[in-house]
């Protein structure tokens, strides 16, 4: 893909390491929405000799990650990328704190656990904040968003959560995002469980911000979130600084590694070697290959989970394709806590609902997973209705 750049042979010899001479490791469904299942590639690429982060040789692989995550996204020459030792919410709150000036207002959709997130770092932080709020389950009205700019013309900026994860809901990014910059507004788009998954194209979507993590779509380990956003907001950036945080200022972070080549604190080096053979793989894999195989599983989950009697939560013109929250039976012998149990000794994990309109679980298919694990967690979801006598999934609410 354009704009990746080839690392030298010898960082390539150190991320090489061939897998036959370890033993396999077990493989884990992981069907919660992040940390994904990864690759033994993945894994065996943290498996390197000792080396200070303050080496050349490090700092051409970091150089390499800050280039090539833009690209996931068609950034183009437009966007630049920083990196924080931290999960997707710190990256969260690196965007908060350093883009909003003093005088600045947030308006955030909140249909799902994590814009009330977002919303509630802001007011942490003393940043007023107005909530746009639906239940957890409803699709935003883009008309209602503008008539809460026209009504206060303080709003510096939107925020909003493109995968929101609590149910599985896609929000509308792009008419948010055209929206945010008819009235002069900046836009934050939450792209941590969305990024490299499903289709994000900056070229379209012109938003100033979007946060990630390396341990979701892009197939990576836990412990790095990034930034990318557009690069002639540095100048704002550099005089929004208020030093609302010492750690999470993009600006610092961005000067200190143009300057040095180097994160200003230390990062976790096994998880961005990890990072870097991950990006390798979504690059052969390539954007339209990756979206394919999430496509499939999708479709293989949520099929299968309606044959065997579950009714999702969301109508499918909602379904972010990653995540699908499944509204719990009523049945007398269903219990999450032990599904949960009977998967998770055969190797699969499910996730709990999160505050939705109605009782849930929740499913993803994000990651290192192909038809042949979904295939098998269906399977096995199945042999668990069997165990407890459920021949027919009810819902009072709806038979």
């Amino acid at each position: 893909m354009e704009g990746q750049r080839r690392l030298p042979s010898r960082i390539n010899r150190i991320l090489c390491v061939l897998s036959n001479d370890f033993a396999m490791i077990e493989r884990k469904i992981l069907l919660n929405p992040g940390p994904a299942t990864t690759s033994d590639e993945v894994k065996m690429a943290m498996v390197v000799p000792d080396i200070c982060p303050r080496e050349q040789e490090f700092c051409d692989i970091m150089s390499s990650i800050k280039t090539d995550l833009p690209q996931v996204v068609n950034g183009g020459d437009d966007y630049t990328c920083v990196l924080f030792t931290s999960s997707g919410t710190g990256g969260v709150e690196a965007v908060i704190t350093s883009s909003i000036p003093e005088n600045g207002k947030i308006l955030v959709v909140e249909n799902g656990a994590y814009g009330a997130r977002m919303a509630s770092i802001a007011e942490t932080y003393k940043i007023p904040v107005i909530r746009y709020k639906l239940a957890y389950g409803d699709f935003p009205d883009v008309s209602q968003v503008e008539q809460i700019l026209l009504k206060d013309p303080t709003i510096t900026h939107i925020g909003v959560i493109d995968h929101e994860t609590t149910t599985g809901m896609r929000n509308p990014v792009q008419a948010l995002s055209d929206l945010a910059h008819q009235y002069g507004k900046e836009i934050i788009v939450d792209c941590i469980s969305s990024f490299a998954g499903v289709s994000i194209d900056l070229q379209q979507w012109k938003a100033e911000y979007i946060i990630s993590s390396a341990n979701k779509c892009v197939q990576g380990m836990a412990g790095l979130s990034f930034v990318i956003f557009r690069k002639e907001l540095m100048e704002k950036l550099k005089s929004n600084r208020n030093k609302r945080s010492f750690y999470f200022d993009i600006y610092s972070q961005y000067e200190g590694f143009h300057s040095t080549g180097q994160m200003p604190f230390t990062p976790p080096v096994q998880v961005v070697y990890a990072l870097r053979k991950a990006i390798d793989l979504f690059f052969a894999e390539t954007a339209e290959g990756r979206i394919k195989r999430y496509r499939t599983n999708y479709k293989l989950l949520s099929e299968g989970l309606q044959k065997l009697g579950f009714k999702l939560l969301l109508d499918e013109k909602y379904q972010s394709g990653l995540l699908i929250a499944v509204v719990e039976p009523a049945n007398v012998e269903y219990d999450f806590s032990k599904m949960h149990d009977y998967l998770y000794n055969k190797g699969i994990t499910i996730y709990p609902g999160k505050g939705a309109k109605e009782l849930t679980f929740r499913l993803a298919i994000l990651g290192d997973l192909y038809p042949e694990d979904i295939e098998k967690s269906l399977k096995v979801m199945s042999e668990y209705l069997k165990t407890t006598g459920i021949t027919k999934i009810k819902y009072e609410k709806y038979d």
